[in-house]
């Protein structure tokens, strides 16, 4: 899955992740209390706020749970046995869906 996001950010909130995804802001709140390795900081009021590096980790976590099908016990324990595997496997994935959007995108000019 390609997701648009801003690079020149250090912070996306909770809103912004949810539309990239395409999903409600609910399921990214419950994959935070499900998933160990999501940890987006939170400000005095309690809004979550989400960096690069657990955007990276919510695209993994979707790809396991949407995209695959895995239950969320099936994907939390892929990732705690094979972390580094799956990681490989899941940038080898998004790099190929980047090339093939830009492919597309090449095509559609012609």
């Amino acid at each position: 899955m390609h997701i648009e996001l801003s690079k020149d950010k250090r912070y996306y909130s909770i809103g912004e992740v949810a539309k990239a995804f395409n999903v409600n802001a609910s399921l990214i709140r419950f994959w935070d209390s499900e998933f160990d390795i999501l940890k987006p900081k939170k400000n005095a009021k309690g809004n979550r706020m989400f960096t690069p590096d657990d955007i990276t980790n919510l695209q993994l976590i979707y790809h396991l749970v949407k995209e695959r099908g895995f239950t969320l016990d099936g994907a939390r324990t892929h990732l705690k046995e094979g972390q580094k595997k799956t990681l490989d496997k899941f940038e080898i994935i998004r790099k190929l869906e980047t090339i093939k959007t830009q492919l597309n995108d090449i095509k559609n000019e012609l």
